[in-house]
């Protein structure tokens, strides 16, 4: 069993910068790849970021692409997400993830509660 907790959203202006973080509970999350999802109102759940158990492979939505950034702290069981140039269409509340793989679809084992994300212009 895995515990995610997200912290770190809030607003901001267009152009500024937001670190998330999302601790793990649970000796095995080393073991676990980990993603970030968002959720706007009215909108799908989508894929953002995941990363592999080992932190060796990245990937990211193209909407994302250079300018959000994840990793992971296994010595912290911490996984972050930075997001800098933030745009409006960023606005959602932010999931983390925990699975076998670092796969773009939702299907990973535990979620966190969300954190919201706020892009003002």
């Amino acid at each position: 069993q895995v515990q995610l907790v997200e912290s770190g959203g809030g607003l901001v202006q267009a152009g500024g910068s937001l670190r998330l973080s999302c601790a793990a509970s649970g000796r095995t999350f080393s073991t676990y790849a980990m993603g970030w999802f968002r959720q706007a109102p009215g909108k799908e759940r989508e894929f953002v970021a995941a990363i592999s158990w080992s932190g060796g492979s990245l990937y990211y939505a193209d909407s994302v692409k250079g300018r959000f950034t994840i990793s992971r702290d296994s010595g912290k069981n911490t996984v972050y997400l930075q997001m800098n140039s933030l745009k409006p269409e960023d606005t959602a509340v932010y999931y983390c993830a925990a699975g076998p793989r670092p796969t773009r679809t939702v299907e990973y084992d535990y979620w966190g509660q969300g954190t919201q994300v706020t892009v003002s212009s």
